[in-house]
């Protein structure tokens, strides 16, 4: 399990939404920064407030040009309810493979139940990876405030 550094570029991942849609990573967000969260699962009350923060920030983030993207291994039901449950309009994926994800993305699984920690990527436009944040636990993950202060300054020293 190698873990993404800055610079590297944002391995590809088909993310399946729900109703039968799915988008590609990075190619989702090339062109813009980019942020993708990898989050325990609709369970986790901190991977609730970390969504719901990103959701309430949505203004700030496009105001820099910064999409986001989550995903999570809960099924297509679980993920369509947090989803209504906080209003987000980002796209989130489910059934993600935690071995695939964790294999190209370094992110890391607990093992029973099956689940996938959260992990965070801040991309460039071009999909490199900018800032990679690895959480083994519970807590430890990116906050909006964080991202749009780094893209604030990323942009300003282009």
């Amino acid at each position: 399990m190698a873990l993404l550094n800055p610079g590297d570029k944002f391995p590809e991942l088909t993310v399946q939404l729900p109703a039968g849609r799915s988008l590609t990573l990075p190619d989702e967000t090339v062109g813009h920064y980019g942020v993708v969260l990898i989050y325990r699962g609709s369970w986790c009350p901190y991977c609730n407030a970390q969504l719901a923060s990103f959701q309430r920030a949505k203004e700030k983030l496009a105001a820099v040009d910064t999409r986001v993207v989550a995903l999570s291994v809960d099924d297509e039901a679980t993920t369509a309810e947090l989803v209504a449950k906080h209003r987000l309009e980002f796209p989130v994926g489910y059934g993600a493979d935690a071995a695939e994800v964790a294999a190209v993305t370094g992110a890391f699984v607990n093992p029973d139940p099956v689940y996938l920690q959260s992990t965070g990527f801040v991309l460039a436009r071009d999909g490199k990876v900018v800032v990679s944040v690895y959480s083994s636990g519970a807590i430890g993950r990116l906050v909006p405030a964080d991202v749009i202060g780094l893209v604030e300054y990323l942009a300003a020293h282009a």
